[in-house]
C-alpha cells in the first residue's frame, strides 16, 4: 500500500544508483553500437532506452493494484533483474544478425531491428519500474524522488566517460550491471526488511556478472565494416587494440597478403607502398602506419595519388594536415620537402601508435624536423590558430574514410560545412590552397556536393570570380578538390593538365577547361563530374540541384549532414534496381531512422492506448485527455530539445560521446535540482504558476540556444577542451534547472487527485520520448537544429495550457 510518510533518504539513494546505471548504460551503448554498427545508432539508443520507460508506464498502470502492496519485493527484485538484463539482453541482441544494408531487400531485417530495439529496452523497462513504483509508493515525495532519479542519471552519464578512460567497455558494462544489485541492497536496507545484513548479500551476488563468459559482452564488429572485410584476408591478424571514450582502435597486420593502402593511387604508378599496419577506428575509418626508413624513394608512390596535386602547383613552406591519422599525408608532405608541417589529430591514441608503440616501424615520423603534432579537433584548431598556411590538406578520414555506403548519412560533420570551408580559406596565405580529397561515388554526389559547398563558402566571403578559384581532378578511386586563395593562373591550369595526364587522372574542372578534356581515362558513359561542376557554377545551378537524383544542397553548421544525399523521389528507382546494383544508391542510415520512427509510433500508440481500456475512472478528477496532452508534450519537448542541443554541441566538443555525456549529465543533474526546488510548491495552488514561469524561462533559454549559442561556439571553438566543457555546463545548467519542474509538478497533481493515472502519465511521457528521440534527428536533417528547438518550445507551450488542474492539498 502507499506510504504517506516521506521516502527514506537511503531509498532515494537507491533510485539515484539505478538511474545512474541506466543512463550510464545508455551512453555505453552509444559507444558499443558505434563499434558494432555505425554512429547513427547513437540516437536510436536513446529511443531504445525510452521505449523501456514507455512500456513501464503501461505495465504499471495495469499492474498497479497488485504491485504496490508488494512494493519492497517488486522494487528489489526488479533492481536485480535490471543488473542481469544489462549483460544478458546485450548478449541476446548480438545474436540477431541485423544488417542495415539489407533493410529494404531482406524482409527479416525490420523484424531483427525491432528485436534488437526491444531487447535493449528491457534493462530500461526494469529500471523504470523501480523508479515509477517508488514515485507511486511515496506520492508525497514525488519531486524529491524524481530529483534523485535525475541527479543520479546526470552523474551516471558523466561517470561512464571516466570509466571508459580506465576500463574496456565490456568491463564497464558488467560494472553497471553490478550497480543494479548495489541499488537492490541499498533499497533492502532502506525499507528495513529483516534480516538487515542480507542487504550486503545483493552486493556480493552481483559480482557473479564479472565471471560471465567474455563473449556475452564483447562487441562483434559488423562484417560489412572495413575491419570485418580485411580480417577475411588470409593471414590477417589483430596485433593491438586500444579503447577510450572516442571508441576502439584496432591495429591489424597482414603479412601473407601485404596491406597496400594508397587511396587514389594512379594505375600508372610503378612504385608500391612499403609494408603497412592498418589502424581501424570502431572497425572502420582505416588509416595506416607505413614503414619508413628515411629513404625518400620508398614513399614516391604518394606522388601518384590525386591528393599530391597541390604540390605540383606551388612549393608550400608550411602545410596544415587535418586528420593526420597514421601519417600518410605527413609522409607525402615530407616527400615534397615541406619545411614546416602541422599535423592535427583528434584521437591522441592514433598518433601515440605511430610515435611510440610503432615508432621504430614508422621511422619516428611525427618526431621529424619541422613537424608539430596537435591533439585537437580540426575545426577547432583552424579557428583557434593565429597562423596562416600555404596549404591546408584534409586527410581521407572521417566521413570518407570508408567507401560510402549510405551508412554515414546521419553523421554530423562540422568540417565540411559552408562555414568550415570559409574558416579554412580564411587561414590560407595569399595564393595558398585548400585541398580536399574524397572517395569517388557513382553516380556522383559527394564530390559535387563538396564542390557546391566550396562555391558557397567563396561566395559568402564576397568572392566574385568564384569560377577562377576552384579546380578538381578524379582518379578511379578518389577525387581531389582545390580551392585557391586567389585566381588560378594559366601556369596553374597548365600544371593541373600535366599532373593529370602523367598519372591518367581525369580533369573535372579548372578555369577555361573545354568539355572535350573531360572523361578521358577513367571512362564513364558521360562526363558526369564535369557537367555537374559546370552546372553548379552556372546560372541554372538551382534548377540543376533541384532536379538532381541526390541532394547536393551544401551542409551548414545548422544542418551539418554532409553525407545525407537521399531524396524520396529517387526511392522508387532504387527499389526497381533491386538486385542490379541499386543497393549502392541507398542511404541505409536515413531509412533505418525512418523505420525506427514508424516502429516507435506504432509501439507508442499501443502502449498509451492499452491502459485506457482497463483504468478505473470513477474517481478520476483530472480528464485523461488533459493528462495525455500534458505529458505527451513534455516527453516530446524535453527529448527534442536535449538531442538538438547535443547535436549543436558537437561543434564545440567534436565527438558525440563527449557532447552527449556533458549535455545529458548537466541537463539531468540540474533538472533534478529544479525538481527538488519545485517540491515546496507541489501540493499548493501555486503549482500552475510555477509551471507558467518555468515554461516561460524554458522558451527564453531555448531561443538563446537556437539563435545565439552557435555564434558563441564559433568564437570559443579554439579554446581548451576543459574550458569548453565548463562553458557548455554553464550554458546548459539554467535550462536544465527549469526543465526539471513541469513533470514532477504535474505528476504530484495527479497523485493528489487521480493516483491511478500516475503510472499512465509516466508511460505517456516515456512513449513520447521514444518518438521524439528519432524525430529530433529527422527534424535536424531536414530543417536544421534551430527549427528542431522551436518545435520543442512549441511542445512546452502546449504543456503549459494543458497543466492538470485537479485537486491540491492547499
Amino acid at each position: 500500500m502507499q506510504h504517506t510518510t516521506p521516502s527514506p533518504l537511503s531509498m532515494r539513494l537507491a533510485i539515484a544508483i539505478i538511474s545512474a546505471a541506466a543512463v550510464g548504460y545508455e551512453i555505453l551503448l552509444i559507444n558499443l553500437l558505434s563499434i558494432m554498427q555505425w554512429h547513427h545508432f547513437a540516437y536510436m539508443v536513446i529511443s531504445m532506452a525510452l521505449l523501456g520507460f514507455g512500456a513501464s508506464g503501461t505495465f504499471l498502470a495495469l499492474a498497479r493494484s497488485w504491485l504496490l502492496p508488494r512494493f519492497a519485493y517488486a522494487a528489489i527484485g526488479q533492481a536485480c533483474l535490471f543488473g542481469v538484463a544489462i549483460v544478458g539482453c546485450f548478449a541476446l541482441a548480438k545474436t540477431l544478425a541485423f544488417n542495415p544494408e539489407q533493410l529494404l531487400w531482406d524482409p527479416t531485417q525490420p523484424a531483427k531491428l525491432l528485436g534488437i530495439y526491444v531487447l535493449l529496452a528491457i534493462p530500461f523497462f526494469l529500471a523504470s519500474n523501480v523508479i515509477a513504483l517508488t514515485l507511486m509508493n511515496f506520492p508525497g515525495s514525488i519531486p524529491r524522488v524524481y530529483a534523485a532519479d535525475l541527479i543520479g542519471a546526470g552523474v551516471g552519464s558523466l561517470a561512464v566517460i571516466l570509466l571508459l578512460h580506465a576500463l574496456w567497455p565490456t568491463t564497464a558494462m558488467r560494472l553497471l550491471g553490478w550497480a543494479g544489485f548495489v541499488a537492490a541492497g541499498v533499497a533492502y536496507w532502506a525499507l528495513r526488511i529483516r534480516p538487515r545484513m542480507l542487504a550486503f548479500g545483493f552486493v556480493i551476488l552481483g559480482l557473479l556478472l564479472f565471471v560471465a563468459p567474455a563473449s556475452w559482452t564483447h562487441p562483434t564488429v559488423s562484417p560489412y565494416k572495413s575491419l570485418g572485410q580485411l580480417l577475411n584476408v588470409s593471414g590477417t591478424r589483430v596485433v593491438d587494440q586500444l579503447t577510450s571514450p572516442l571508441g576502439q582502435l584496432t591495429v591489424v597486420a597482414s603479412p601473407v597478403i601485404p596491406l597496400r593502402h594508397a587511396p587514389g593511387l594512379s594505375l600508372n604508378a610503378s612504385d608500391e607502398p612499403p609494408p603497412q599496419l592498418g589502424v581501424f577506428s570502431n572497425g572502420d575509418a582505416m588509416t595506416v602506419i607505413t614503414r619508413y626508413t628515411g629513404d625518400r624513394d620508398s614513399i614516391a608512390y604518394l606522388d601518384y595519388t590525386t591528393s599530391a596535386l597541390p604540390y605540383h602547383l606551388a612549393t608550400p613552406h608550411n602545410v596544415l594536415i587535418l586528420g593526420a591519422g597514421g601519417g600518410s599525408d605527413v609522409l607525402q608532405a615530407r616527400y615534397h620537402a615541406v619545411e614546416q608541417i602541422d599535423a592535427v589529430e583528434l584521437n591522441p591514441q592514433i598518433t601515440n601508435l605511430a610515435q611510440k608503440q610503432y615508432g621504430e616501424f614508422a621511422g619516428h615520423l611525427y618526431d621529424g624536423p619541422g613537424i608539430r603534432v596537435h591533439t585537437a579537433d580540426a575545426r577547432g584548431f583552424l579557428v583557434g590558430s593565429s597562423r596562416r598556411f600555404d596549404l591546408i590538406q584534409s586527410a581521407l578520414v572521417g566521413s570518407f574514410a570508408a567507401q560510402p555506403t549510405g551508412l554515414t548519412a546521419l553523421n554530423e560533420d562540422y568540417l565540411f560545412t559552408v562555414e568550415a570551408l570559409g574558416d579554412a580559406i580564411g587561414k590560407l596565405m595569399p595564393d595558398g590552397y585548400l585541398s580536399l580529397t574524397m572517395w569517388v561515388t557513382l553516380p556522383p554526389r559527394n564530390a559535387l556536393k563538396l564542390f557546391a559547398t566550396a562555391i558557397d563558402a567563396l561566395s559568402r566571403d564576397g568572392i566574385v570570380d568564384v569560377s577562377r578559384r576552384v579546380a578538381m581532378i578524379r582518379g578511379w578511386q578518389t577525387s581531389t578538390l582545390l580551392v585557391k586563395n586567389g585566381p588560378l593562373t594559366d601556369e596553374n591550369t597548365e600544371a593541373i593538365r600535366r599532373f593529370a595526364k602523367a598519372r591518367s587522372f581525369d580533369v573535372v574542372y579548372y578555369p577555361g577547361m573545354q568539355s572535350s578534356e573531360a572523361n578521358r581515362y577513367n571512362l564513364l558513359d558521360r562526363p558526369y563530374f564535369h557537367e555537374g561542376a559546370v552546372a553548379l557554377l552556372g546560372s541554372r545551378r538551382d534548377q540543376f540541384v533541384d532536379q538532381y537524383k541526390f541532394s547536393l544542397t551544401p551542409a551548414s553548421d545548422d544542418k551539418p549532414y554532409f553525407s545525407h544525399f537521399f531524396r524520396w523521389s529517387t526511392l522508387p528507382e532504387i527499389i526497381s534496381l533491386r538486385g542490379r546494383g541499386g543497393e549502392s544508391l541507398l542511404e541505409v542510415g536515413y531509412l533505418t531512422l525512418v523505420v525506427t520512427l514508424l516502429q516507435a509510433l506504432i509501439v507508442g500508440v499501443v502502449l498509451i492506448l492499452v491502459p485506457l481500456a482497463f483504468l478505473k475512472r470513477d474517481k478520476t478528477i483530472v480528464a485523461p485527455r488533459q493528462v495525455l496532452l500534458y505529458f505527451l508534450s513534455l516527453g516530446l519537448g524535453f527529448i527534442i530539445l536535449e538531442i538538438a542541443i547535443i547535436q549543436k554541441s558537437m561543434l564545440l566538443l567534436h565527438h558525440p560521446i563527449y557532447a552527449a555525456a556533458v549535455v545529458i549529465g548537466t541537463l539531468l543533474v540540474c533538472a533534478g535540482l529544479g525538481s527538488r526546488f519545485a517540491d515546496q510548491y507541489a501540493a499548493t495552488t501555486k503549482a500552475h504558476g510555477v509551471v507558467y514561469i518555468a515554461v516561460a524561462v524554458i522558451i527564453g533559454f531555448g531561443l538563446v540556444h537556437a539563435f545565439a549559442i552557435g555564434s558563441l561556439f564559433k568564437l570559443v571553438i579554439g579554446m581548451s577542451f576543459i574550458f569548453k566543457v565548463f562553458l557548455l555546463i554553464v550554458l546548459v545548467a539554467p535550462l536544465g534547472f527549469v526543465l526539471g519542474m513541469p513533470f514532477p509538478l504535474g505528476l504530484a497533481r495527479l497523485a493528489a487527485g487521480s493516483p491511478q493515472l500516475v503510472a499512465w502519465a509516466w508511460g505517456i511521457n516515456g512513449c513520447a520520448s521514444v518518438v521524439s528521440a528519432v524525430l529530433a534527428t529527422l527534424l535536424a536533417i531536414h530543417f536544421g537544429f534551430n527549427i528542431a528547438i522551436i518545435v520543442a518550445l512549441v511542445c512546452y507551450g502546449v504543456a503549459l495550457v494543458t497543466f492538470p488542474r485537479g485537486r491540491c492539498a492547499k
